[in-house]
């Protein structure tokens, strides 16, 4: 916590939605929460059925809503490639520990992850009319070896002014949950937060919302990642849903307490109480 009044004022965190167009519903509940400065960032599952509705609401519904971004959430762990290059040789996607086993061994099907990762971003743009504003990965797939090689080499050439940010997985703040952000920092986050530096390209300094989704006090969390956070450059990962549970969505009831929080007063409440507001995490590697 700062001292300095004016320094307090001027403390930014992001609170990023992921899962836009994994599970259906995700898109509404998004937009009412930008709608109330409640969220600065949404990451877009592009592979799955609920994709074409879920993006088109959300984009229509957010565009309008100054600062707010849309960025892409690479899949490679859940349901089917997009592309046929990778469905030749994944007519599933894997698990993500096999996915992380077979990055850390060299034996992943480059050529064909990068049509998937094509795939992927084309999908983005063809329902939203423009690229992601910036890239992350379910289950920071993003990160691990050779993949980033694939997103840093495609961001890298894009045109300069739209160049995407990218999610940096390489400092976890808790509270708590010690050994899962030891394993999102070990299996790439470290590396990919050295070629970020090195490459000059904007991302959080920081990332918060780490936990095992059973904890029922989501407000306990939060409260302790703000206390965390950064001044600046601080992103907060989080899955938040309104509406009755899905069957087939493993943390269902979580993004229902996610929702519920982020909409409420409580949530304004403890904002104002650590002295940021919601905005942008990006920043150069000068900033760090």
């Amino acid at each position: 916590m700062v001292d300095n009044p004016q320094d307090k004022a001027a403390r930014s965190i992001a609170f990023c939605a992921d899962d836009v167009g994994l599970v259906g519903g995700v898109a509404a509940t998004v937009a009412e929460l930008a709608g109330a400065r409640r969220l600065s960032n949404a990451s877009c599952v592009t592979t799955a059925a609920a994709w074409p509705a879920e993006g088109a609401a959300v984009g229509t519904a957010t565009k309008s809503f100054m600062g707010f971004e849309l960025g892409l959430h690479f899949n490679l762990t859940e349901g089917a490639p997009l592309s046929p290059d990778l469905a030749r040789a994944w007519p599933r996607l894997p698990s993500l520990r096999e996915l992380i086993v077979r990055a850390h061994l060299g034996t992943l099907p480059l050529a064909a992850l990068a049509s998937e990762w094509r795939a992927q971003a084309d999908a983005f743009a063809d329902v939203i009319g423009r690229v992601p504003a910036y890239v992350d990965g379910h289950q920071h797939v993003h990160h691990l070896p050779r993949i980033r090689d694939i997103v840093l080499q495609a961001i890298a050439a894009g045109p300069e002014k739209t160049r995407a940010a990218i999610r940096n997985t390489g400092h976890v703040l808790g509270p708590g949950h010690v050994f899962k952000r030891m394993v999102i920092e070990g299996t790439g986050g470290r590396a990919l937060l050295h070629e970020l530096r090195a490459k000059k390209r904007r991302h959080n300094a920081a990332l918060l919302g780490v936990y095992d989704f059973r904890e029922k006090d989501y407000r306990r969390l939060v409260r302790g990642w703000l206390a965390m956070a950064p001044a600046r450059g601080g992103l907060v990962f989080c899955h938040p849903r309104q509406g009755p549970a899905s069957d087939n969505d493993p943390i269902a009831e979580a993004r229902g307490r996610e929702a519920a929080y982020l909409a409420s007063d409580a949530f304004a409440d403890d904002l104002a109480e650590a002295g940021f507001n919601v905005g942008s995490a990006w920043q150069s590697s000068s900033a760090d």
